[in-house]
């Protein structure tokens, strides 16, 4: 596997259940959690899938062990590089581990700590960078080239996406039907991914993306049609902190996704706070970013039956009292 041609390469939903048995006795199938309480603020039926309880505690976990699991005997011998702010950091390095493949991971300076220290922790090498002054891309595609290395980009690649796809394949095969379904949304893995599952099980379902409002570089891409950079976003979302959508997922989310969304600081803030204190789901900012344009009221879904992923629990508690002392 490498990185030529990716942008060409379709993803079907016969992918995601080749990746889904891969997967299978690998990754967690997680739960999906209902709230009568939320139901009734929200004035629908929600579903909450629970990628904070996947292993390395998100849903990257999936995309990148499908990637690392098809490469050949010499790839793996020569080992993986990737880049991320943390997830797929973790998800790379523990898939790694769990495949001997060695593992090099380019990571800002900025990267919450919790995150850090776990792709360390899964035995990682940890290259880290200034995100204000480098371009993280640029310094693994040189470690790719001197080490002869496989770059296994956070989410626009067809194993990635079909990987991400599993957890929407999961959730409709749990709840069934749905009207409609909220994904959080940073480079498009998981929403691309999300609607090709959708599709093939839910075909009316209508699938919002939703992204930072600082970061609305997809909602642009979606509106012009094509790929919008921007600079790195300033959010407590970490984990959406992209510069633009993927080729290929922007191909994917055009076909298939009715709407992006944005939600504030702000909103992510109070939605987190009701999912702690009320529902004892340990998550990230990044992970309440589906939920929250319904929380906050900014998305009438009166009378629907709602999937939402929450996306991961990977959060630094010790700043967990700073962000909800704003409410």
């Amino acid at each position: 596997m490498t990185t030529s041609n990716i942008e060409t390469t379709p993803v079907f939903f016969s992918d995601i259940e080749q990746a889904a048995q891969r997967l299978d006795g690998v990754a967690h199938r997680t739960p999906v959690m209902t709230s009568r309480t939320l139901n009734e603020i929200c004035g629908c039926e929600i579903f909450l899938k629970c990628e904070n309880y996947q292993r390395m505690g998100a849903f990257k976990f999936r995309g990148a062990y499908n990637a690392l699991s098809q490469l050949d005997d010499e790839q793996k011998k020569c080992g993986v590089i990737t880049f991320s702010s943390g997830n797929h950091a973790q998800a790379v390095a523990l898939s790694g581990k769990l495949l001997n493949i060695p593992a090099t991971i380019v990571m800002p300076k900025d990267a919450p700590k919790v995150k850090l220290n776990g792709t360390k922790g899964y035995g990682a090498e940890v290259l880290l960078y200034d995100r204000s002054e480098e371009k993280r891309e640029e310094i693994a595609k040189e470690i790719q080239e001197e080490r002869g290395m496989v770059l296994i980009p956070p989410f626009d690649h067809p194993h990635i996406m079909a990987g991400q796809g599993t957890a929407a394949k999961e959730l409709f095969e749990d709840v069934g039907p749905l009207d409609a379904l909220l994904v959080p949304c940073g480079g498009g893995g998981l929403i691309s991914g999300s609607a090709i599952s959708a599709n093939h099980f839910s075909p009316e379902c209508e699938i919002f993306g939703v992204e930072p409002e600082a970061g609305n570089d997809g909602q642009q891409s979606f509106k012009s049609r094509q790929l919008v950079s921007i600079p790195t976003p300033k959010t407590i979302a970490d984990g959406a902190q992209t510069n633009s959508l993927g080729h290929l997922t922007l191909a994917v989310m055009l076909k298939h996704v009715k709407q992006m969304l944005t939600a504030t600081d702000d909103e992510l803030i109070r939605t987190m706070f009701f999912l702690y204190e009320r529902m004892k789901l340990v998550v990230e900012p990044t992970a309440t970013l589906g939920l929250a344009p319904v929380f906050n009221k900014n998305l009438d879904l009166s009378g629907k039956r709602v999937g939402i992923i929450l996306s991961g629990g990977n959060v630094d508690l010790k700043a967990l009292g700073n962000l909800f002392s704003t409410i």
